[in-house]
């Protein structure tokens, strides 16, 4: 099994050089996927990636998330789908597969619900506790100030390092770390990918 996340960037016309975040994201996508070959931008400002380890498939959208919410004003829409994979191709939009097909189907119903994020797995019970977990995640989320995103994005990058530390990585001081990684809600969304795992394992 494979997972597939399927996105958009919210407000990217707001955004009064597109090369902004377009830049973030590549490096973004570039950063998390295995290879080129498993992630595409199309239609200016959606983009498809492939986590072949469906258990990062949450923390993979925290990360998107932070990434782009660093930059004011920008938000981005992401749906996962987790299933087989029955053909790969030379780039992500040839390859297909459940995985695939769950993700696309997802995405475009996002919109219309008002949502910034959903899973889709084939397995009723664990989508429906999973979409539960996940809006109460969004409450703070979709909430990050470009400070907060910067934070959580530093602090996933830098897993081992203290408060200190990440602090003097950005000139703040190790109290303010703490301030922002409290206010974005940070240890309570690791632990949301940590039920999350704990869910993923359970999908057959």
């Amino acid at each position: 099994m494979t997972s597939v996340i399927t996105g958009d960037i919210i407000n990217s016309r707001g955004v009064s050089s597109p090369a902004t975040w377009l830049t973030v994201l590549k490096e973004a996508l570039a950063h998390i996927a295995s290879g080129p070959k498993y992630w595409e931008i199309f239609r200016g400002d959606s983009f498809q990636v492939e986590v072949q380890d469906y258990r990062k498939a949450f923390r993979t959208t925290v990360y998107l998330k932070a990434c782009l919410k660093e930059i004011k004003d920008l938000d981005v829409r992401m749906a996962i789908g987790i299933g087989d994979k029955t053909h790969e191709g030379a780039t992500i939009s040839e390859s297909n597969g459940q995985a695939f097909v769950f993700s696309g189907e997802l995405f475009e119903t996002l919109k219309k619900e008002k949502r910034n994020l959903a899973i889709k797995t084939g397995v009723q019970e664990t989508d429906d506790d999973l979409n539960l977990f996940f809006r109460l995640g969004l409450i703070a989320m979709d909430n990050w100030t470009p400070n907060s995103a910067e934070i959580v994005k530093l602090s996933m990058d830098h897993p081992d390092l203290s408060q200190q530390e990440l602090g003097d990585l950005i000139g703040i001081r190790q109290n303010t770390v703490s301030e922002r990684q409290k206010r974005a809600y940070l240890d309570e969304i690791m632990a949301l990918d940590r039920m999350y795992r704990k869910k993923a394992d359970g999908i057959t």
